[in-house]
Protein backbone atom coordinates (compact mmCIF):
# COMPACT_ATOMS: atom_id res chain seq x y z
CA UNK A 1 0.00 0.00 0.00
CA UNK A 2 1.43 3.29 -0.62
CA UNK A 3 1.90 6.26 1.58
CA UNK A 4 -0.88 7.76 -0.47
CA UNK A 5 -3.58 5.88 0.20
CA UNK A 6 -2.29 5.06 3.92
CA UNK A 7 -2.81 8.90 4.14
CA UNK A 8 -5.81 9.48 2.34
CA UNK A 9 -7.51 6.06 3.98
CA UNK A 10 -6.43 8.17 7.91
CA UNK A 11 -7.73 11.40 6.73
CA UNK A 12 -11.49 9.36 5.77
CA UNK A 13 -11.29 7.85 9.20
CA UNK A 14 -10.72 11.05 11.31
CA UNK A 15 -14.06 12.46 9.15
CA UNK A 16 -15.76 9.74 9.89
CA UNK A 17 -14.97 9.61 13.67
CA UNK A 18 -15.63 13.32 14.33
CA UNK A 19 -18.94 12.47 12.26
CA UNK A 20 -19.63 9.96 14.56
CA UNK A 21 -18.54 11.73 17.67
CA UNK A 22 -20.99 14.60 16.79
CA UNK A 23 -24.10 11.76 16.51
CA UNK A 24 -23.55 10.17 19.73
CA UNK A 25 -26.48 11.13 22.70
CA UNK A 26 -24.90 11.78 26.03
CA UNK A 27 -26.52 12.70 28.97
CA UNK A 28 -25.82 14.28 31.93
CA UNK A 29 -25.60 12.22 35.23
CA UNK A 30 -25.61 14.11 38.85
CA UNK A 31 -22.32 15.05 39.28
CA UNK A 32 -22.37 17.12 36.23
CA UNK A 33 -25.85 19.30 37.24
CA UNK A 34 -24.53 19.88 40.60
CA UNK A 35 -20.55 20.81 38.92
CA UNK A 36 -22.75 23.05 36.77
CA UNK A 37 -24.80 24.49 39.40
CA UNK A 38 -21.55 25.49 41.51
CA UNK A 39 -19.76 27.03 38.90
CA UNK A 40 -22.94 28.76 37.97
CA UNK A 41 -22.89 30.14 42.23
CA UNK A 42 -19.74 30.69 42.10
CA UNK A 43 -20.09 33.44 38.83
CA UNK A 44 -23.45 34.40 40.66
CA UNK A 45 -21.67 35.09 43.79
CA UNK A 46 -18.87 37.09 42.16
CA UNK A 47 -21.52 39.23 40.33
CA UNK A 48 -23.54 39.99 43.28
CA UNK A 49 -20.34 40.88 45.59
CA UNK A 50 -17.58 42.44 43.23
CA UNK A 51 -19.53 43.07 40.57
CA UNK A 52 -22.82 44.56 41.32
CA UNK A 53 -23.53 48.05 40.02
CA UNK A 54 -21.86 50.94 37.84
CA UNK A 55 -20.12 53.37 41.00
CA UNK A 56 -20.35 50.74 43.01
CA UNK A 57 -18.15 47.94 41.80
CA UNK A 58 -14.68 46.23 42.80
CA UNK A 59 -14.29 45.11 39.20
CA UNK A 60 -15.78 47.96 37.92
CA UNK A 61 -12.63 49.63 39.30
CA UNK A 62 -10.22 47.38 37.92
CA UNK A 63 -11.71 47.48 34.68
CA UNK A 64 -11.70 51.44 34.74
CA UNK A 65 -7.49 51.12 35.57
CA UNK A 66 -7.04 48.26 33.09
CA UNK A 67 -9.03 50.45 29.92
CA UNK A 68 -6.90 53.91 31.17
CA UNK A 69 -3.58 51.45 30.55
CA UNK A 70 -5.09 50.38 27.23
CA UNK A 71 -5.52 53.62 26.46
CA UNK A 72 -2.45 55.23 27.03
CA UNK A 73 -0.51 52.35 25.82
CA UNK A 74 -2.75 52.93 22.13
CA UNK A 75 -2.03 56.78 22.48
CA UNK A 76 2.12 55.51 22.75
CA UNK A 77 1.70 53.43 19.67
CA UNK A 78 0.12 55.99 17.66
CA UNK A 79 2.74 58.92 18.78
CA UNK A 80 1.82 59.87 22.05
CA UNK A 81 5.55 61.51 23.79
CA UNK A 82 4.15 62.97 27.00
CA UNK A 83 6.66 64.31 29.63
CA UNK A 84 7.93 62.65 32.61
CA UNK A 85 5.50 64.57 34.79
CA UNK A 86 2.57 63.29 32.40
CA UNK A 87 3.11 59.70 31.46
CA UNK A 88 0.64 58.25 33.86
CA UNK A 89 -1.77 60.94 32.90
CA UNK A 90 -5.06 59.27 31.05
CA UNK A 91 -6.25 62.65 30.10
CA UNK A 92 -3.12 63.55 28.21
CA UNK A 93 -3.42 60.23 26.37
CA UNK A 94 -6.97 61.16 25.66
CA UNK A 95 -6.39 64.90 24.36
CA UNK A 96 -3.51 63.29 21.98
CA UNK A 97 -6.06 60.83 20.34
CA UNK A 98 -8.72 63.58 20.87
CA UNK A 99 -6.57 65.82 18.45
CA UNK A 100 -5.45 62.67 16.16
CA UNK A 101 -8.69 61.46 15.34
CA UNK A 102 -11.28 64.13 14.66
CA UNK A 103 -14.00 63.24 13.44
CA UNK A 104 -17.35 65.33 12.20
CA UNK A 105 -20.13 63.23 13.40
CA UNK A 106 -19.15 64.33 17.33
CA UNK A 107 -21.89 66.72 17.83
CA UNK A 108 -22.61 66.38 21.78
CA UNK A 109 -25.82 69.00 22.53
CA UNK A 110 -29.20 69.30 21.42
CA UNK A 111 -28.45 72.67 19.90
CA UNK A 112 -25.58 71.29 17.65
CA UNK A 113 -27.97 69.08 15.95
CA UNK A 114 -30.49 71.34 15.55
CA UNK A 115 -32.96 71.17 18.30
CA UNK A 116 -34.08 67.97 16.74
CA UNK A 117 -34.09 65.97 19.79
CA UNK A 118 -32.37 66.31 23.08
CA UNK A 119 -28.99 65.13 23.49
CA UNK A 120 -26.31 66.19 26.21
CA UNK A 121 -22.42 65.60 26.71
CA UNK A 122 -23.56 62.76 28.75
CA UNK A 123 -25.54 60.35 26.45
CA UNK A 124 -24.07 61.80 23.17
CA UNK A 125 -21.81 58.37 22.81
CA UNK A 126 -25.20 56.84 23.23
CA UNK A 127 -27.12 58.30 20.75
CA UNK A 128 -24.74 58.30 18.04
CA UNK A 129 -24.68 55.40 15.89
CA UNK A 130 -21.10 55.97 15.04
CA UNK A 131 -19.38 55.76 18.52
CA UNK A 132 -20.59 52.13 18.53
CA UNK A 133 -17.40 49.91 19.35
CA UNK A 134 -19.43 47.06 16.93
CA UNK A 135 -19.58 46.24 13.21
CA UNK A 136 -23.29 48.70 13.52
CA UNK A 137 -20.77 51.76 14.70
CA UNK A 138 -18.23 50.70 12.25
CA UNK A 139 -20.97 50.89 9.09
CA UNK A 140 -22.12 54.54 10.09
CA UNK A 141 -18.70 55.72 11.51
CA UNK A 142 -17.96 54.95 7.58
CA UNK A 143 -21.47 56.61 6.19
CA UNK A 144 -20.81 59.35 8.01
CA UNK A 145 -17.65 60.21 6.94
CA UNK A 146 -17.80 59.80 3.33
CA UNK A 147 -20.79 61.69 2.86
CA UNK A 148 -19.92 64.21 5.88
CA UNK A 149 -22.98 63.61 7.53
CA UNK A 150 -24.37 62.53 11.48
CA UNK A 151 -26.49 59.36 12.23
CA UNK A 152 -28.07 59.47 15.33
CA UNK A 153 -31.25 56.89 16.98
CA UNK A 154 -33.93 58.94 18.78
CA UNK A 155 -36.93 58.22 19.65
CA UNK A 156 -36.94 55.20 18.11
CA UNK A 157 -36.03 56.29 14.97
CA UNK A 158 -32.52 57.18 13.10
CA UNK A 159 -31.55 60.38 12.98
CA UNK A 160 -29.10 62.10 10.03
CA UNK A 161 -27.88 65.49 9.56
CA UNK A 162 -25.62 67.12 7.87
CA UNK A 163 -22.20 68.67 8.92
CA UNK A 164 -19.08 70.12 7.52
CA UNK A 165 -17.22 68.81 4.50
CA UNK A 166 -15.07 66.12 5.66
CA UNK A 167 -12.16 64.49 4.22
CA UNK A 168 -10.93 61.64 4.79
CA UNK A 169 -7.16 61.27 3.70
CA UNK A 170 -5.59 58.79 0.52
CA UNK A 171 -5.47 58.93 -2.78
CA UNK A 172 -8.32 56.26 -3.74
CA UNK A 173 -11.55 54.52 -2.60
CA UNK A 174 -9.33 51.60 -0.84
CA UNK A 175 -7.00 53.50 0.72
CA UNK A 176 -10.19 56.37 1.89
CA UNK A 177 -11.79 53.18 3.22
CA UNK A 178 -8.97 52.07 5.14
CA UNK A 179 -8.20 55.74 6.92
CA UNK A 180 -11.61 55.62 7.90
CA UNK A 181 -11.51 52.59 9.57
CA UNK A 182 -8.59 53.35 11.36
CA UNK A 183 -10.44 56.94 12.24
CA UNK A 184 -13.15 55.33 13.92
CA UNK A 185 -11.03 52.94 16.04
CA UNK A 186 -8.79 55.85 17.22
CA UNK A 187 -11.45 58.04 18.11
CA UNK A 188 -13.82 55.04 19.81
CA UNK A 189 -10.38 54.95 21.83
CA UNK A 190 -10.16 58.32 22.83
CA UNK A 191 -13.55 57.98 23.88
CA UNK A 192 -13.79 54.64 25.88
CA UNK A 193 -11.79 56.55 29.35
CA UNK A 194 -13.62 59.19 29.11
CA UNK A 195 -13.71 62.95 27.77
CA UNK A 196 -10.19 64.53 28.08
CA UNK A 197 -11.78 67.48 30.02
CA UNK A 198 -13.79 65.01 32.29
CA UNK A 199 -10.61 62.78 33.38
CA UNK A 200 -8.56 65.63 34.11
CA UNK A 201 -11.04 66.66 36.41
CA UNK A 202 -10.45 63.91 38.42
CA UNK A 203 -13.84 62.39 36.83
CA UNK A 204 -14.90 59.10 35.83
CA UNK A 205 -16.37 60.91 32.54
CA UNK A 206 -18.66 58.70 29.97
CA UNK A 207 -16.78 56.13 27.88
CA UNK A 208 -18.44 54.41 24.97
CA UNK A 209 -21.60 52.17 24.96
CA UNK A 210 -21.07 48.00 25.18
CA UNK A 211 -21.10 45.83 21.97
CA UNK A 212 -25.33 46.46 20.17
CA UNK A 213 -26.34 48.36 23.88
CA UNK A 214 -26.96 51.26 21.48
CA UNK A 215 -30.02 49.02 20.11
CA UNK A 216 -31.81 49.33 22.90
CA UNK A 217 -32.81 52.33 21.69
CA UNK A 218 -35.23 50.73 19.61
CA UNK A 219 -37.21 49.64 22.64
CA UNK A 220 -39.70 52.49 23.03
CA UNK A 221 -42.02 50.54 24.66
CA UNK A 222 -42.89 49.36 28.41
CA UNK A 223 -44.27 51.98 31.14
CA UNK A 224 -41.53 50.91 34.20
CA UNK A 225 -41.49 52.39 37.51
CA UNK A 226 -38.78 54.70 37.99
CA UNK A 227 -39.48 56.77 40.92
CA UNK A 228 -42.56 58.38 40.48
CA UNK A 229 -42.27 58.15 37.26
CA UNK A 230 -43.34 55.69 34.35
CA UNK A 231 -40.19 55.23 31.32
CA UNK A 232 -39.90 52.85 28.53
CA UNK A 233 -36.91 50.74 28.03
CA UNK A 234 -34.81 52.85 25.51
CA UNK A 235 -35.27 55.91 28.37
CA UNK A 236 -34.41 53.26 30.70
CA UNK A 237 -30.96 51.81 29.12
CA UNK A 238 -30.11 55.74 28.23
CA UNK A 239 -30.05 56.41 31.77
CA UNK A 240 -28.31 53.37 33.01
CA UNK A 241 -25.52 54.24 30.41
CA UNK A 242 -25.16 57.63 32.04
CA UNK A 243 -24.80 56.25 34.96
CA UNK A 244 -21.94 54.56 34.21
CA UNK A 245 -22.92 51.18 32.57
CA UNK A 246 -20.08 51.50 29.34
CA UNK A 247 -17.98 49.16 27.91
CA UNK A 248 -15.82 49.66 31.15
CA UNK A 249 -18.20 48.17 33.16
CA UNK A 250 -19.38 45.77 30.71
CA UNK A 251 -15.74 43.87 31.17
CA UNK A 252 -16.74 43.44 34.50
CA UNK A 253 -19.82 42.04 34.08
CA UNK A 254 -18.10 39.36 31.54
CA UNK A 255 -15.76 37.83 34.16
CA UNK A 256 -18.12 35.96 35.84
CA UNK A 257 -19.45 34.75 33.09
CA UNK A 258 -15.89 34.18 31.97
CA UNK A 259 -15.06 31.81 34.71
CA UNK A 260 -18.63 29.99 34.97
CA UNK A 261 -18.43 28.79 31.23
CA UNK A 262 -14.33 28.03 31.71
CA UNK A 263 -14.56 25.96 35.19
CA UNK A 264 -17.61 23.84 34.10
CA UNK A 265 -15.39 23.54 30.65
CA UNK A 266 -12.64 22.48 32.36
CA UNK A 267 -14.00 20.00 35.44
CA UNK A 268 -16.00 18.38 31.95
CA UNK A 269 -13.12 18.27 29.87
CA UNK A 270 -10.96 16.78 33.04
CA UNK A 271 -14.06 14.44 33.92
CA UNK A 272 -13.80 12.59 30.65
CA UNK A 273 -10.19 12.32 30.65
CA UNK A 274 -9.41 10.76 33.83
CA UNK A 275 -12.62 9.51 34.76
CA UNK A 276 -13.90 8.40 31.80
CA UNK A 277 -11.00 7.61 30.21
CA UNK A 278 -11.67 8.90 27.01
CA UNK A 279 -9.27 9.94 24.04
CA UNK A 280 -7.76 13.14 24.63
CA UNK A 281 -9.05 14.15 21.51
CA UNK A 282 -12.77 13.40 22.82
CA UNK A 283 -12.21 15.50 25.78
CA UNK A 284 -11.96 18.85 23.84
CA UNK A 285 -15.08 20.70 24.92
CA UNK A 286 -17.16 21.79 21.69
CA UNK A 287 -20.90 22.13 21.11
CA UNK A 288 -21.14 18.79 19.88
CA UNK A 289 -21.66 17.23 23.46
CA UNK A 290 -24.91 17.15 24.45
CA UNK A 291 -24.05 16.84 28.31
CA UNK A 292 -21.61 19.85 28.06
CA UNK A 293 -24.40 22.32 26.54
CA UNK A 294 -27.02 21.40 29.36
CA UNK A 295 -24.05 21.59 31.91
CA UNK A 296 -23.77 24.97 30.50
CA UNK A 297 -27.62 26.07 30.48
CA UNK A 298 -27.79 24.92 34.38
CA UNK A 299 -24.38 27.25 35.28
CA UNK A 300 -25.71 30.09 33.29
CA UNK A 301 -29.34 29.56 34.61
CA UNK A 302 -27.89 29.34 37.64
CA UNK A 303 -25.64 32.81 37.41
CA UNK A 304 -28.70 34.26 36.21
CA UNK A 305 -31.04 33.21 38.52
CA UNK A 306 -29.01 34.70 41.58
CA UNK A 307 -28.41 37.94 39.28
CA UNK A 308 -31.83 38.42 39.25
CA UNK A 309 -33.09 37.87 42.39
CA UNK A 310 -29.63 40.29 43.44
CA UNK A 311 -30.99 43.05 40.90
CA UNK A 312 -35.09 42.15 42.28
CA UNK A 313 -34.23 42.71 46.44
CA UNK A 314 -31.69 45.78 46.34
CA UNK A 315 -33.44 47.84 43.04
CA UNK A 316 -36.67 48.31 46.04
CA UNK A 317 -39.04 48.24 42.63
CA UNK A 318 -36.80 50.59 41.33
CA UNK A 319 -36.54 49.84 37.37
CA UNK A 320 -33.51 51.90 36.77
CA UNK A 321 -31.61 50.14 39.78
CA UNK A 322 -32.76 46.87 38.79
CA UNK A 323 -31.41 47.41 35.20
CA UNK A 324 -27.93 48.63 36.44
CA UNK A 325 -27.93 45.82 38.51
CA UNK A 326 -28.18 43.49 35.92
CA UNK A 327 -25.55 41.37 34.21
CA UNK A 328 -26.46 42.00 30.57
CA UNK A 329 -23.54 39.57 28.80
CA UNK A 330 -25.21 36.99 31.28
CA UNK A 331 -28.45 37.06 30.32
CA UNK A 332 -27.47 37.43 26.91
CA UNK A 333 -25.33 34.45 26.45
CA UNK A 334 -27.89 32.54 28.62
CA UNK A 335 -30.41 33.12 26.06
CA UNK A 336 -28.71 32.36 22.85
CA UNK A 337 -27.82 28.88 24.72
CA UNK A 338 -31.23 28.21 24.84
CA UNK A 339 -32.28 29.12 21.66
CA UNK A 340 -29.34 26.91 19.89
CA UNK A 341 -30.14 24.42 22.69
CA UNK A 342 -34.10 24.68 21.29
CA UNK A 343 -33.27 24.85 17.58
CA UNK A 344 -30.94 21.49 17.66
CA UNK A 345 -33.72 19.34 19.63
CA UNK A 346 -35.99 20.25 17.34
CA UNK A 347 -33.62 19.00 14.35
CA UNK A 348 -33.84 23.11 12.80
CA UNK A 349 -29.50 22.77 13.53
CA UNK A 350 -29.07 18.94 11.96
CA UNK A 351 -29.13 19.65 8.49
CA UNK A 352 -27.17 23.13 9.15
CA UNK A 353 -24.57 20.72 10.65
CA UNK A 354 -24.78 17.65 7.70
CA UNK A 355 -24.47 20.44 5.27
CA UNK A 356 -21.50 21.54 7.22
CA UNK A 357 -19.92 17.61 7.58
CA UNK A 358 -20.49 17.80 4.36
CA UNK A 359 -18.14 20.37 2.74
CA UNK A 360 -15.99 18.94 5.18
CA UNK A 361 -15.08 15.86 3.99
CA UNK A 362 -15.19 17.23 0.10
CA UNK A 363 -12.40 19.55 2.00
CA UNK A 364 -10.56 16.44 2.93
CA UNK A 365 -11.04 14.59 0.01
CA UNK A 366 -9.45 17.80 -2.22
CA UNK A 367 -6.67 17.71 0.10
CA UNK A 368 -6.04 14.19 -0.44
CA UNK A 369 -6.04 14.90 -4.23
CA UNK A 370 -4.09 17.74 -3.65
CA UNK A 371 -1.34 15.21 -1.85
CA UNK A 372 -1.78 12.82 -4.59
CA UNK A 373 -1.04 15.69 -7.31
CA UNK A 374 1.84 16.50 -5.53
CA UNK A 375 3.61 12.73 -5.24
CA UNK A 376 3.71 13.38 -9.02
CA UNK A 377 7.22 13.84 -11.00
CA UNK A 378 5.98 16.53 -13.38
CA UNK A 379 9.53 16.67 -15.20
CA UNK A 380 9.09 12.17 -15.40
CA UNK A 381 5.46 13.03 -16.38
CA UNK A 382 6.09 15.28 -19.43
CA UNK A 383 9.27 12.70 -20.51
CA UNK A 384 7.06 9.56 -20.51
CA UNK A 385 4.63 11.82 -22.78
CA UNK A 386 6.85 12.96 -24.97
CA UNK A 387 8.08 8.89 -25.57
CA UNK A 388 4.37 8.19 -25.96
CA UNK A 389 3.63 10.81 -28.66
CA UNK A 390 6.69 10.25 -30.75
CA UNK A 391 5.57 6.52 -30.86
CA UNK A 392 1.96 7.82 -31.65
CA UNK A 393 3.14 9.68 -34.22
CA UNK A 394 5.66 7.05 -35.58
CA UNK A 395 2.69 4.13 -35.70
CA UNK A 396 0.50 6.60 -37.45
CA UNK A 397 2.97 6.50 -40.38
CA UNK A 398 2.70 2.86 -40.76
CA UNK A 399 1.51 1.30 -44.21
CA UNK A 400 2.67 -2.66 -43.69
CA UNK A 401 2.74 -5.34 -41.28
CA UNK A 402 6.11 -5.76 -41.82
CA UNK A 403 6.81 -1.94 -40.94
CA UNK A 404 4.64 -2.34 -37.68
CA UNK A 405 7.30 -5.35 -36.58
CA UNK A 406 9.88 -3.03 -37.03
CA UNK A 407 8.61 0.45 -35.14
CA UNK A 408 7.75 -2.28 -32.73
CA UNK A 409 10.76 -3.70 -32.04
CA UNK A 410 12.57 -0.20 -32.50
CA UNK A 411 10.73 1.47 -30.00
CA UNK A 412 10.92 -1.69 -27.49
CA UNK A 413 14.53 -1.08 -28.11
CA UNK A 414 14.71 2.51 -27.43
CA UNK A 415 12.45 2.87 -24.51
CA UNK A 416 14.64 0.03 -22.89
CA UNK A 417 11.64 -2.40 -22.57
CA UNK A 418 12.65 -6.24 -22.47
CA UNK A 419 11.06 -8.48 -24.89
CA UNK A 420 9.06 -11.12 -23.65
CA UNK A 421 10.91 -13.49 -26.44
CA UNK A 422 14.61 -14.33 -27.17
CA UNK A 423 16.33 -13.66 -30.49
CA UNK A 424 14.17 -14.10 -33.50
CA UNK A 425 10.28 -14.33 -32.87
CA UNK A 426 9.33 -16.58 -35.43
CA UNK A 427 12.48 -19.29 -34.02
CA UNK A 428 11.57 -18.60 -30.94
CA UNK A 429 7.78 -19.44 -31.22
CA UNK A 430 8.49 -22.60 -33.16
CA UNK A 431 10.47 -24.10 -30.00
CA UNK A 432 7.32 -25.97 -27.94
CA UNK A 433 9.47 -25.54 -24.61
CA UNK A 434 10.04 -21.90 -24.99
CA UNK A 435 7.98 -19.48 -22.79
CA UNK A 436 6.75 -15.48 -23.21
CA UNK A 437 8.06 -13.56 -20.23
CA UNK A 438 6.88 -10.30 -19.60
CA UNK A 439 8.78 -7.82 -17.17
Amino acid sequence: MTQTSITAESKLRKSQESQQLFQQDHTCDKYDYLISVACGAIGGLIDIFLVGAPGKSVLGKWTDQQTDQAVKKFAKMVGWKPRDSQKDNVASAIGFLEKKYRVNYDQRHTKDVDDLFNMSAKNHHMKSLSHAPDIVGLFFSLLNQFTSTSSFMADGKIITIKTETFELQGGNFIAKLFCGIANWFGHIMSDIAGSSGTRGNSGRGTGVVMPFYELFQFCTFGKFNVGKDKQDLATIATRAFQEGYDFRFGLATAIPVIITDLTIRLIWSLRRYFQFQKPLKECIPTKKHADLRVMLLCGYGTLCVMDGMDAGIRSGGNFLNFFMRLNLIAWFRFVTLVFKEVFIRIGIADPLQKQIEAYKKINEALLVYLHELEQIDLVQFKKETSEYQQVITLFSTVKTEEDLNVALLNTFERMGYNKPWENDFDSHMSNKNATLTFD
